[in-house]
């Protein structure tokens, strides 16, 4: 990471004096998580949270003593915890390690080495960071928005975001999307599926005429195979545990198929290659898998489903021609054994990374404009709560200064009425407007200094 990430530290919030404003009626901000770069992949698909029980963890988290708010952020490469705390010097801090070692079951020892923890105005760096995938394996991909807002979406449907993490949210969203419109980060991207095949090539040299094996219902897995069919792949084999979710994969991919039908066989390198896919039943997984050349698996089975085992019946049944295995889940589908098989060659999500990093140097300048963009959004939006913070003070006067000038019109009108010399209504208007103008101008310095102290 770019940013200092910091080990957890139980401590308590700074006091009210101390504290930070980022926000300072709110609570404490604190985003504590582990990613590919802080833990290896055996300890975070342990802390994996499942789409089923992402709203049970969230609510979970949320009814931590202390916590205000709560979101659960969990990818293949991170598991973040953001939560508003309270800051109440009487209050005990909400203890997160504790809560970890609860609900995943793993001694503290054995995750507190690889999280990390930021406060305040660098949680607020940290999110919109990762929200505009600047912290991403690979750099520019587009996914991990899309993983954040499903995130969101789950945190407000069990009422853990409300006033402090919804319009920090949203504005990540809005940060995100200006990076993204005003660099070019995303424009020659390299997601996961596309380094996933790059790996393919290094091990085949050509793609052409490949069999490809789609294990699960994974996103990711089904772009890749959309990246190999471009690269020459012959045939893509759909299987999943339900039957109709493995052919409408299969569908979607005949459909683009199709698309690139509409002028003639789809053109690979010139060969004039045709694409076809094939459902395969799960119970047959084992009989049929030994037809592909590439294996692609994104299921959330919480064990391997290919073992060494299978890899040496595999091996047997194609003559040692050689197997790859792209495995994109976490927990992995595939036991790390394998590649012990000979002809079999086992790459996972972190093996990834390896890829990514060759791509990083053609993003240094877009990356480093990205980042500008998200300082500015960091201060930008410490400057809106710290004016916020201000409002209270400012309206207190405004509406004092109101009230005596209301009282001294009223004075005066009195005194004048008494005498038989009221105004008229020209000159009642006239005074009135001259008595507001005076009153703002008389503000205005007080007004601004108040927002300036904010701000500092």
């Amino acid at each position: 990471m770019n940013q200092t990430s910091q080990r957890l530290a139980i401590v308590p919030p700074a006091s009210t004096a101390e504290a930070s404003p980022t926000h300072a009626n709110d609570g404490s901000l604190v985003l504590v998580g582990v990613n590919h770069t802080t833990a290896p992949i055996e300890l975070r698909e342990r802390l994996a949270i499942p789409a089923a029980r992402l709203a049970d963890a969230t609510r979970t988290l949320a009814q931590q003593p202390g916590i205000r708010e709560a979101l659960i952020l969990s990818t293949c490469n991170r598991v973040e915890f953001l939560t508003i705390q309270d800051r109440s010097p009487e209050s005990n801090p909400p203890d997160l390690l504790r809560f970890l070692q609860d609900y995943f079951a793993i001694p503290a020892a054995t995750v507190e080495p690889h999280l990390y923890q930021f406060r305040d105005r660098e949680a607020v760096r940290h999110l919109f960071r990762v929200a505009s995938s600047l912290d991403s394996m690979v750099v520019g991909e587009p996914q991990i928005l899309g993983q954040v807002k499903e995130s969101y979406s789950v945190a407000h449907q069990v009422g853990a975001v409300s006033t402090a993490l919804e319009p920090l949210l949203q504005r990540a969203f809005s940060v995100a999307k200006r990076v993204r419109t005003e660099t070019q980060i995303g424009s020659s991207s390299v997601s996961i599926a596309s380094v996933a095949v790059e790996l393919a090539r290094k091990i085949f040299g050509s793609l052409r005429g490949k069999t490809v094996l789609i294990v699960g219902a994974g996103k990711m897995a089904e772009l890749a195979a959309r990246h190999l069919i471009q690269q020459g792949a012959s045939c893509i084999l759909v299987a999943n545990r339900t039957q109709e979710r493995a052919a409408q994969i299969a569908g979607q991919i005949a459909d683009q198929i199709s698309m690139q039908l509409a002028n003639g066989p789809i053109e690979i390198q010139g060969t004039g290659l045709a694409c076809i896919t094939e459902v395969i039943p799960f119970d047959r997984l084992y009989d049929q898998a030994a037809r592909a050349d590439i294996v692609l698996t994104s299921t959330g089975s919480p064990k391997p489903i290919f073992d060494r085992a299978h890899g040496q019946s595999f091996m047997e049944r194609r003559r040692n021609r050689p197997m790859f295995f792209i495995d994109i889940a976490v927990p992995r589908d595939v036991d790390p054994l394998m590649n012990q098989v000979e002809g079999c060659f086992v790459y996972d999500i972190d093996d990834l990374q390896q890829v990514a990093a060759a791509h990083l140097a053609d993003r240094s300048r877009e990356s480093a404009a990205a980042e500008t963009i998200v300082s500015r959004e960091v201060e930008l939006y410490q400057q809106r709560l710290q004016s916020r913070d201000a409002v209270p003070a400012i309206v207190a006067l405004q509406q004092s200064a109101e009230a005596v000038r209301q009282a001294e019109l009223e004075r005066i009108n009195s005194r004048l009425a008494a005498t038989g010399a009221a105004l008229t209504p020209a000159q009642q208007s006239a005074v009135e407007a001259l008595t507001r103008s005076l009153t703002a101008k008389l503000l205005h310095p007080q007004l601004t200094a108040l927002r300036k102290k904010s701000e500092e």
